[in-house]
């Protein structure tokens, strides 16, 4: 069975005009994994091999795909329940980034769901 390939260089909305397709494949996020930092297990993922528990609140999705540079951009997004708490990218590499969810008094808590999104290139 053949594969086939699209090609084109701009994207088409029958009335609300067009968009060139950099702007979704730049802007879209490369990879991306909702979490549960309680049990851990991941939710659900794109782009997302497995998780690594380092530690209370803090979290490690690791990358199916690399990205080709360190730089790139995540961000973090968490819903608890009963605590003020946020969520902040610790550190990135090429393979994973670290995610930690804190509570109001800024120390870790593990987190009923956690949302970390990356977007930059792939390698």
């Amino acid at each position: 069975m053949a594969l086939g390939k699209i090609k084109a260089d701009t994207l088409e909305h029958s009335t609300a005009g067009s968009i060139a397709t950099n702007y979704v494949v730049d802007g879209s996020a490369k990879a991306w994994t909702s979490i549960n930092q309680s049990t851990p297990a991941i939710i659900q993922s794109l782009n997302t091999t497995s998780i690594t528990d380092s530690g209370v609140g803090i979290i490690d999705p690791n990358f199916t795909n690399n990205m080709n540079a360190v730089g790139w951009c995540s961000i973090a997004s968490l819903r608890n329940t009963g605590n003020y708490v946020h969520a902040t990218i610790l550190t990135d590499t090429t393979s994973k980034c670290r995610a930690q969810s804190l509570i109001n008094a800024n120390t870790g808590e593990d987190s009923v769901d956690i949302g970390v999104a990356n977007y930059g290139d792939l390698a």
